[in-house]
């Protein structure tokens, strides 16, 4: 009791039990470190995401609400009360808290290794080069230099080679993953803007790991020759990676073929693997974090052995675990620190050096290499992107006391102002709108019959390939200029880190959109198919690829549609069907995809319902025999509809019946004036001239049970057209999809057939739809002149 040690000054801080009894036997579970955790990721999560919600309106990318969010948590906001931070985030929890968060920055780190292609980085060209260089460079010299303020200031019992080194990593990292989805938001993604910016990012990322590297190892012992040794054990470890561990890796993806579950086994050995290399580079004394991240760039790009890796750990790491490492940055975070006006002084000066290194050294550069000089401009706010990998840089440095307090808080509030302000800067100079392309071919129904007809077919994925690819054969007639198709895949994006694995299997980096090598993955599947189709018939097929957020993935429909010179966009309906003939929604997001495109498409429109049109698999021209209906009320939209099927009658192998409906009664109503019935009239005229094989079957309906019946033997058709505007018919037209027209609702019933499958069309009207342009974030194969070769 008596003893003179420092020991009794500084007693040890009690240990916390794993789990509690529960509070009926007088236990506080905040003083056990199972239900503390739980608590703490359950704020955690809702702090963060409440805020990405209210920063979603100026379009910040959620790791600003994540890195907000943990400094409100720590001792600048929220944690200035003591009894919240003793209860919630009591010291003896910290070490807790700080596990969960490495192993899940630890395996996110594999996730980023994953997003970066060593072959595209390789590939990029020598603009792009020359600028990442610019980009890393000038701001290392320009953070050198303001580590020497900084160390005559607040920073003066830091060993100096190691600050600087860590000053200059931490003022020259781009961050990759927060950049694509930034350009993802402002619709740039697949722009060649966008492909140099993330092809300059990557390189950047590569070249700052391995800066990290060398700070992390100059920040040991202080002895050169310790420092000497952790690199070159790293060189060791990389290099031991590549030859002994990296054909393992290899072996695995190759026997994990496309279409067929992954092993178990082999998921668990890549898993074991990071966690392993984690173990590894932490005994040498660079950190754990760069072996996980090593193993994730070895890990194969192609085939599906990468992309289900990811399925299996990114949910879990970036919703739960990664936000952990913002909340314990921010309880390392006191922004009280910064007190004074040579502090803040300091900020000014690490802000401006940090934007003046990346953005004008970016920009001379990118002008030099013949940029113009907007894109050049906006590439180097671009460049200017900070995010998780800078917070890391951070941390890091202050574990390792190499940074202060007031220097982590400076340089924390450097990244967050940084990231900030990049998405609103570029958005107010860099507009990449388009001006509307003016073409007159706007609609199926038209005088010259004898012009070439382009459709854009959208799709999700592979379930919809049989039906479009069986639709085109029956759309493409007898003209001599026949049909050109643009087969526009629709790809959503999201803060998932699978959403950058995705883009980088999209981008061209000067090859196609998709790789045609053996194990090139999912894509293959797309262009096999539409490349077979078109060498087999006389249909230009041009495969394009849309990656966007939900939200706005209508701009890109309709963007591609305007620059394609369409007259029809094909939408697939929001509903997919069942092997027991029932639907099932994609969800409110897809339907209003559709709604959105129909109210501004600068053409006419048609929602494919499909039942399974012409089987699941592709069927050749000479095997084609199809039965095909069309219903005519009368009106413009069944004017597109018969126009349409007059083109497919065409096709030897099609045999289509149009039932011509008469209204009796106010019960099912339409309003139509004189004009509209002369149309008609003309429309089902012209199409008896010119195809005798049509049949027509004239009935009058007087209420819904008679319309029901009339369209009756439809229902053994294999694909029925309507018009969308067709008549009302009383409460039953109240459906939940309103995009399909009345008529259009029924026949998406089990009421009419589970079998058949139905095409609504719309068709374009210059006094009522507008042409609209958005910027463009679809990309295609070639140039809009030349048909796709492979």
């Amino acid at each position: 009791m008596g003893s003179n040690g420092t020991a009794a000054a500084l007693p040890c801080p009690k240990t916390l039990p794993a789990t509690s009894n529960g509070a009926w036997q007088g236990d506080n579970p905040l003083h056990h470190a199972l239900p503390l955790a739980i608590l703490q990721i359950c704020l955690v999560l809702v702090v963060t995401r409440s805020l990405a919600f209210l920063l979603r309106p100026i379009r910040q990318p959620r790791v600003i609400a994540e890195i907000i969010g943990g400094i409100l948590l720590g001792p600048s906001a929220l944690g200035r009360s003591t009894a919240f931070l003793n209860n919630v985030f009591p010291k003896q929890s910290l070490t807790v808290l700080d596990t969960l968060a490495n192993i899940g920055l630890l395996f996110f780190l594999f996730l980023v290794g994953l997003e970066l292609d060593l072959k595209s980085i390789r590939r990029t060209g020598k603009p792009a080069l020359a600028i990442a260089v610019a980009g890393i460079s000038f701001p290392f010299a320009l953070g050198v230099g303001t580590s020497f303020v900084f160390h005559s200031t607040v920073a003066k019992n830091a060993r100096h080679i190691p600050f600087l080194v860590f000053m200059g990593v931490a003022l020259s990292i781009t961050a990759f993953p927060v950049l694509a989805r930034i350009l993802a938001e402002l619709k740039l993604l697949t722009t060649d803007l966008g492909r140099m910016a993330m092809s300059a990012a990557a390189f950047n990322d590569v070249v700052a790991w391995v800066l990290l590297a060398l700070a992390i190892a100059l920040s040991g012992s202080g002895s050169p020759i310790v420092a000497l040794w952790v690199f070159l054990s790293g060189i060791a470890f990389v290099a031991f990676f590549a030859l002994a561990i990296r054909p393992v890796l290899v072996w695995m993806a190759k026997s994990s073929q496309e279409g067929e579950p992954v092993k178990e086994s082999y998921i668990c050995v890549t898993l074991a693997t990071v966690l392993a290399a984690g173990f590894v580079t932490d005994a040498i004394g660079i950190h754990a974090l760069f072996g996980a991240f090593v193993v994730g760039i070895f890990v194969p790009k192609d085939g599906p052995f990468g992309r289900v890796m990811i399925e299996k750990i990114e949910d879990l790491v970036t919703s739960l675990f990664l936000p952990l490492y913002f909340v314990s940055s921010g309880l390392k975070t006191n922004v009280a620190t910064i007190s004074n006006g040579q502090s803040w002084g300091l900020v000014v000066l690490v802000i401006t050096t940090a934007c003046v290194g990346k953005i004008l050294g970016t920009i001379v550069v990118a002008l030099f290499v013949k940029v113009p000089r907007r894109e050049a401009v906006t590439l180097g706010f671009l460049m200017n992107t900070k995010g998780l990998v800078e917070l890391i840089v951070l941390n890091i440095g202050k574990d390792r006391k190499v940074l202060n307090d007031e220097t982590f808080a400076i340089m924390i509030l450097m990244a967050l102002f940084t990231t900030f302000i990049t998405t609103p800067i570029v958005m107010a100079i860099y507009k990449p709108a388009r001006p509307a392309t003016p073409y007159k071919h706007r609609t199926i129904k038209r005088n010259d019959t004898q012009s070439e007809l382009r459709i854009l077919t959208c799709f999700r994925g592979n379930s919809n390939i049989p039906t479009l690819v069986n639709l085109i054969e029956s759309s493409r007639g007898i003209r001599r200029h026949g049909l050109t198709v643009y087969a526009l895949h629709l790809m959503e994006f999201s803060e998932r880190s699978s959403a950058i694995y995705m883009v980088h299997r999209a981008r061209r980096n000067g090859l196609p959109f998709w790789n045609k090598t053996a194990n090139s993955g999912n894509g293959d599947h797309y262009v096999v198919a539409f490349e077979a189709f078109q060498r087999l018939s006389h249909v230009s097929m041009r495969p394009m690829t849309c990656i966007s957020e939900l939200q706005t993935m209508h701009e890109d429909i309709l963007e591609s549609a305007q620059q394609k010179r369409v007259a029809l966009i094909v939408l697939p309906f929001h509903k997919t069907m069942q092997p027991d003939g029932s639907f099932q929604s994609f969800g409110r997001a897809y339907q209003q995809i559709n709604q959105r495109v129909l109210e501004r498409a600068p053409c006419s429109v048609g929602i494919l319902i499909d039942r399974g049109f012409g089987g699941r698999a592709q069927i050749l021209a000479s095997d084609v025999s199809y039965r095909m209906g069309v219903i005519f009320f009368g009106g413009p939209d069944d004017r597109e509809a018969l126009a349409y099927g007059a083109r497919m009658a065409e096709h030897p192998g099609i045999a289509l019946v149009v039932f011509r409906l008469s209204l009796l009664s106010t019960e099912v109503s339409i309003t139509m004036d004189a004009t509209d019935r002369a149309a008609d009239d003309a429309a089902i005229a012209a199409v008896r001239a010119s195809n005798q094989s049509i049949r027509f079957q004239e009935s009058e309906v007087g209420t819904q049970a008679e319309f029901a019946t009339a369209i009756k033997d439809l229902g053994r058709c294999n694909l029925v057209l309507v018009g969308r505007s067709t008549p009302t018919m009383g409460p039953r037209a109240s459906l939940d999809c309103p995009e399909l027209g009345p008529v259009g609702s029924y026949l998406a019933t089990d009421e009419f057939s589970n079998t058949t499958s139905v095409l609504v069309l719309q068709q374009y009207n210059t006094a009522v739809h507008g042409v609209q342009t958005q910027p463009v974030q679809c990309a295609d194969l070639a140039d809009s002149s030349d048909t796709y070769s492979g």
